[in-house]
């Protein structure tokens, strides 16, 4: 049978037609590439409840359920952060949370490290400004020997005077390295500047002084001050009851004695200055460190969501106002960024990044640009929904394991907050408006304030920094204190 060449052609025809007509109908159905798509609802959020007692000796044991995985997280939070810290012994709170599982119990410091791993654990201590933690995650099968380890380190620590003149060297070493670290050196340097003979300006790991000073007398001391159980609360986070909890802790910690432990500094943050310029000297440094700020609010802070929201817009996320001005537009530095360090008092709020030392003052107009135009222009309303957004939608990804459940609660209880206050948190973002940013920008970012401390190369800096005429220049070195 011969093929017709014209019946061919008009099949081909139509063919083409038919393919030209698909195209044209995904092409009508494709989604707009030119704009971000549209974003949905916020889901709700279900958290499990926290329950809470009180053993006789005053410890506070408060117990999450979560049991999807046989494991659990049990965290020892006492009141001995560095804000404790004696004014001639700054370091002393973080140096002795660090020696607690240095050897404890009989056991030197490698023996508790062996037993940890053959239990498959993980144990640890530190401090922050106001808690000191001691901190285990463990499966449920191997909970009690891990309990009895963890109890061990936080009850019967041995402070042994070889353990406490090592870790002293290492701290020297420490503070040596820190010198030669510039975006170490800058928070130093800020925090002591802001907050002066506040807690919050202390040098969490001690300076020169200080340190040298350590010893074990000095360590046993604050111990047997802080370390009491009226002064500490257990959370438990995990496969496990409330009464199972109650049972494994009453029987580690329920003998725990009580003790007079003075009461918490209520000390008021600083009177705010007029705005500064300090600079650090790093000779030569390829980049200069900067960080801008001043004293901040409490966790406790009824401008809580609408500051989170703030910060997210202003340096809080990769697509914010700072990143996207100095790293994008400009190409200034690899990053920039802004927080609030909220704590039981009022920790500080402070934007910074490092930047090229010959982009240092146009960094510094940029970043007045950024926080000056936060309070003086209403957020748009469709980068407000984007920033409420990735506020809220961040949340349950902290408690999809007991370790985030339990620094998430950890956080409420460190700063004595309602223990239900995640339940309400996606609402409260949600209804934080453009008004309120503007609010609470204009409240809590104080551009006639700035503390601006920037570590760099001096000699390429100060110049340029002062041709800002942004306020009076200062050269202070790494613990705050004027240099020459």
């Amino acid at each position: 049978m011969r093929a017709n060449p014209v019946r061919g052609a008009r099949l081909a025809a139509a063919g083409a037609l038919l393919v030209l007509g698909a195209a044209s109908a995904m092409a009508a159905d494709a989604p707009d590439r030119t704009r971000p798509p549209e974003l949905g609802a916020l889901p709700a959020l279900r958290l499990p409840a926290v329950q809470v007692q009180t053993l006789p000796n005053g410890l506070q044991l408060a117990v999450v359920e979560m049991h999807k995985v046989p494991v659990v997280d049990v965290g020892l939070l006492v009141r001995a952060g560095a804000a404790r810290d004696p004014r001639d012994m700054p370091g002393l709170a973080t140096f002795t949370a660090g020696m607690l599982d240095e050897g404890a119990g009989g056991r030197g410091s490698l023996e508790i490290a062996e037993q940890v791993d053959h239990l498959g654990a993980s144990l640890g201590a530190f401090a922050g400004l106001e808690t000191a933690t001691i901190w285990l995650h463990a499966t449920k099968a191997r909970l009690e020997p891990a309990l009895d380890l963890m109890a061990d380190v936080a009850l019967r620590p041995a402070f042994a005077d070889s353990e406490v003149v090592r870790q002293r060297d290492l701290r020297k070493n420490f503070l040596l390295q820190l010198r030669d670290q510039p975006t170490q050196m800058a928070p130093v340097a800020f925090n002591a500047i802001v907050y002066g003979a506040h807690p919050y300006g202390h040098p969490v790991q001690g300076d020169d002084a200080s340190t040298a000073a350590l010893d074990r007398a000095r360590v046993a001391d604050f111990y047997r001050t802080y370390y009491r159980p009226e002064n500490a609360r257990i959370l438990v986070v995990g496969d496990i009851t409330p009464a199972e909890a109650r049972a494994l802790v009453e029987a580690r910690f329920g003998a725990w004695a009580k003790g007079e432990v003075p009461a918490a500094p209520v000390t008021d943050p600083p009177t705010p200055a007029p705005r500064a310029f300090y600079l650090v000297d790093k000779p030569e440094a390829a980049q200069s460190v900067i960080q801008i700020g001043h004293v901040g609010v409490p966790r406790s802070t009824p401008d809580y969501y609408a500051l989170r929201v703030l910060n997210t817009i202003l340096g809080g996320s990769f697509t914010s106002r700072l990143n996207h001005n100095l790293r994008e537009t400009h190409g200034y530095t690899y990053g920039a960024r802004s927080s609030f360090s909220m704590q039981r008092l009022a920790g500080p709020f402070s934007a910074g990044a490092s930047v090229q030392t010959a982009k240092t003052d146009s960094a510094l107009i940029e970043f007045f640009k950024e926080l000056r135009r936060l309070r003086d222009e209403p957020v748009p309303e469709a980068e407000l929904a984007k920033a409420k957004a990735y506020v809220a939608l961040g949340l349950p990804a902290e408690f999809e394991t007991t370790r985030g459940a339990a620094g998430m609660f950890a956080e409420l209880l460190n700063n004595d907050l309602p223990l239900d206050t995640y339940d309400s948190f996606i609402r409260q973002v949600e209804a934080v408006s453009a008004a309120d940013v503007q609010r609470v920008a204009r409240l809590h970012v104080r551009p006639d304030e700035f503390a601006v401390v920037v570590v760099g190369d001096r000699a390429a800096i100060e110049a340029p920094i002062r041709a800002l005429h942004e306020g009076p220049v200062e050269a202070r070195d790494l613990w705050g204190r004027p240099a020459r």
